[in-house]
């Protein structure tokens, strides 16, 4: 089945490669001359169906790496850097004047979310904006950090005046399904909290960050923040095997995570700050909604074409109400419509990855040679660039699509007559993150809701999984992540706790008093940021 053909309107049309030939080191758009990579598109420009070459970036390599860690570990300098010493408003002017500049961004950055990664047009538009809303919260959070820090506390005879510093050098990697929102909730908190960074984008959505390469370059004094292309085993790689990161934040998978955490020699020394994969289920009690939970589902499985860690990735459905459950749902899957990014309405885009429908080609074919059945009509039906979402029941335990996180659009059912049968499922998963529970009696909630606190961080109740808003908190538990990811709770990730203690007598009280009034000191403060 081919692609739909609509025409691009004339706003999104690409009428020129971007071939990026710069990156950013030690505060320096640097000129690059050596290999590089194509970026593709799965999307068509042309009648017959064609993938589209958007441009190219920089294929960096060691030397490259090794650059970027120099440029980051002398702007943080043993911690006497400009940068982590600096009075906390002056960092915030030059956050503040970092989002200025990318908000005049918008329209570039919203066009190459949708041809690199298929990202529909709403949803690229709200990716930009919620990033945007994300900084402007991150620094008002900041600023009441500091007014909640510009105090003295007293216990037995001894005074301390308590602040957050930063860690040192951060090594953030982004995954390609959010390559804005997500990469910039791991690297604008560890930029503002004073630590420099090493910043190497996905695969997938390399080129939206171009536009903002000058941006960081002016906003920020020189090595803070450190911008290069190409894979991470030629790039990350060697910055992990030197030892001189002090913070691995990454979003994607727990095995690159745990690939680059080997390769640090002092790993006890070594902070994380990780959102890895995750296989939120969905429980449908006999009493739940149908309505309002076939459309929830729907949003859960198959946003953004179920590409989301946060997605639905297996459901269950109480033996009572699966028929009814099933037929429904595959109506829905089947009636979602199918184009590209700009398309009105449009509902499923092409997939970013080329090799993502064969994939889900064989997840189908092990399922459907172990017992399970394609329920929708359109299930598995292939398109140049995409494969119809198949609704899969019945599901074992011993099929990849239970075993595996499809991260694409294939829906397995199972459903259970004992509720304990999802609770141990869930309790043996690698994974942790959240829950979808659909139902509506508190005496059968309750109980439930209890029990699934304890195995994953987020229940939500008659809702799909998701991440925002963003001032909640974002983590998991086992293998789906490490640290918390919110507005508020990122802050003390990319931070310690330190302070300055002095015993109470004559001395320190004179020389404490000199040294406020003098403020010559950016960490031993009571200044008032308003």
């Amino acid at each position: 089945m081919a692609t739909t053909k609509t025409v691009i309107p004339e706003q999104y049309q690409i009428t020129e490669e971007i071939h990026q030939k710069t990156y950013l080191v030690h505060g320096e758009l640097r000129k690059w001359s050596g290999d590089t990579s194509p970026v593709v598109s799965t999307i068509s420009s042309t009648e017959k169906y064609a993938p589209t070459t958007l441009g190219s970036v920089p294929d960096m390599g060691e030397p490259e790496a090794m650059e970027a860690l120099d440029a980051a570990l002398a702007a943080y300098d043993k911690g006497q850097g400009l940068w982590p010493t600096m009075k906390v408003k002056d960092r915030i002017e030059c956050m503040e004047s970092f989002v200025k500049k990318m908000e005049e961004k918008r329209e570039e950055v919203v066009k190459l979310l949708m041809w690199e990664i298929g990202k529909s047009k709403p949803d690229s538009y709200k990716e930009f904006d919620r990033t945007v809303e994300y900084i402007y919260d991150t620094i008002e959070d900041y600023k009441q950090l500091d007014r909640d820090s510009a105090k003295f506390q007293k216990h037995d005879s001894v005074y301390a005046h308590i602040r957050r510093g930063p860690l040192g050098v951060v090594l953030c990697l982004g995954p390609y399904n959010y390559p804005l929102n997500e990469t910039f909730a791991l690297l604008i908190p560890a930029i503002i909290m004073g630590n420099t960074t090493i910043f190497k984008p996905a695969k997938h959505g390399v080129l939206l960050i171009t536009p903002l390469l000058e941006a960081f370059q002016s906003s920020f004094p020189k090595g803070v923040v450190n911008i290069l292309f190409g894979r991470g085993r030629a790039v990350a790689a060697p910055i992990m095997k030197t030892g001189k990161v002090d913070v691995l934040a990454l979003i994607g998978n727990s095995v690159s995570a745990n690939a680059l955490q080997d390769q640090h020699p002092k790993s006890n020394r070594l902070r994380l700050v990780l959102g890895l994969e995750a296989k939120n289920p969905a429980i449908v009690l006999p009493d739940a909604e149908l309505d309002l939970t076939i459309n929830e589902c729907i949003s859960g499985t198959l946003s953004f074409n179920g590409q989301r860690c946060t997605a639905l990735k297996v459901v269950y459905v109480h033996d009572e109400v699966k028929d009814k459950f099933l037929k429904r749902f595959a109506e829905k899957v089947d009636g979602l419509k199918f184009g590209n990014p700009w398309d009105d309405g449009v509902n499923l885009t092409p997939l970013p990855e080329p090799d993502k429908p064969a994939y889900i080609q064989e997840l189908l074919d092990d399922a459907l040679t172990k017992g399970a059945k394609i329920v929708n009509k359109k299930g598995g039906k292939h398109f140049d660039n995409y494969i119809w979402p198949a609704v899969l029941y019945p599901v074992t335990k011993d099929m990849r699509v239970y075993q595996e996180e499809q991260f694409g659009p294939i829906i397995p059912v199972l459903s259970f007559q004992d509720i304990e049968e999802p609770l141990d499922d869930m309790a043996e998963s690698n994974y942790g993150q959240q829950v979808s529970l659909f139902g509506k009696d508190v005496y059968t909630l309750s109980p439930l809701i209890d029990s699934l606190a304890n195995l994953v961080c987020r229940v939500n109740l008659n809702s799909s999984c998701q991440r925002g808003p963003d001032v909640y908190p974002f983590t998991g538990r086992k293998d789906s992540a490490q640290s918390t990811l919110s507005v508020h709770d990122a802050l003390r990730s990319f931070s310690i706790r330190t302070f300055v203690a002095f015993k109470d007598n004559d001395l320190n009280t004179q020389t404490v008093e000199q040294l406020m009034e003098a403020k010559v000191s950016n960490f031993l403060s009571t200044d008032y940021i308003l």
